[in-house]
């Protein structure tokens, strides 16, 4: 948007001179106009460039965004959001419980005019396509690393071109890597930890590829009571996502900066 711009000229008639007096003259008038143009952003704050700073932000992904069917009467991660962000500013919710990766092109389509910012957070229900792999056999370690490989080069393809999607809206854009499960057998969630730890290489390595924003959800649910049931967050844990959101909102990033709390 343009931010409302005045100039102010003096025309002095040639041969003339500038007397004191119509340099205060002037200085003085140019002064009102200058508080007047100030007042005006006060009292009209869609005017006078005011609007420039209003932002829209668009919730894309899974159920890590949308997880209101998990938290009861609770305030989902959208609603504390929008609790969060300044007077003006918005937030809308694209992301969809159970969506994959092929689903984002289909959530950037229903983008609002105003969008100004991207927050993506898919890829925990792509990998959980995959857990079977987990169960299979191996007659050596090599053999079970070369089955996670495929998995990691599959969802890597996948990856790179759901932000080549994103990345076409040219509007400023985070990724969240996936969280870790909060299996309650303990062998489950190390093992869903380690083999999500090749995922989220992947993540990682295409946002800081792209110059995005990592929101690192591994460290910002950190904790059990942070999930509603193994694999969606909690109340709790929305609470801390729409805070890194409105981290990420507030002001400009560096091209590949982290948050990570």
């Amino acid at each position: 948007m343009r931010s409302l711009a005045l100039e102010v000229s003096i025309r002095i008639p040639a041969g003339d001179k500038l007397g004191r007096r119509a340099l205060l003259a002037a200085g003085a008038a140019a002064g009102v106009i200058a508080g007047a143009m100030g007042w005006a952003a006060i009292l009209w704050p869609g005017r006078a460039g005011a609007g420039d700073r209003m932002k829209r932000v668009v919730l894309l992904g899974d159920s890590s965004f949308d997880n209101g069917a998990y938290v009861g009467a609770a305030p989902d991660v959208v609603r504390q959001l929008r609790q969060l962000l300044p007077e003006g500013w918005r937030a809308d919710l694209n992301a969809r419980d159970g969506a994959v990766m092929a689903d984002i092109p289909g959530q950037l389509r229903a983008l609002p005019d105003e969008a100004s910012h991207l927050v993506i957070s898919i890829g925990g229900n792509d990998a959980l396509l995959q857990v079977g792999v987990l169960d299979e056999g191996a007659g050596s370690v090599a053999e079970a690393l070369e089955k996670l490989a495929a998995v990691r080069e599959s969802f890597e393809r996948d990856y790179a071109a759901m932000l080549e999607h994103a990345f076409s809206r040219r509007l400023p854009t985070a990724v969240c890597t996936i969280y870790e499960p909060r299996y309650p057998e303990r062998r489950l969630r190390r093992l869903a930890a380690t083999a999500l730890a090749l995922l989220n290489e992947v993540i990682t390595r295409e946002a800081f590829a792209c110059g995005a924003t990592l929101i690192d959800l591994r460290l910002i649910c950190d904790r059990d009571e942070d999930f509603a049931n193994p694999i969606e967050p909690s109340a709790r844990g929305g609470a801390k996502i729409a805070q890194a959101v409105l981290d990420f909102v507030r002001e400009a990033k560096p091209a590949g900066a982290v948050i990570a709390r």
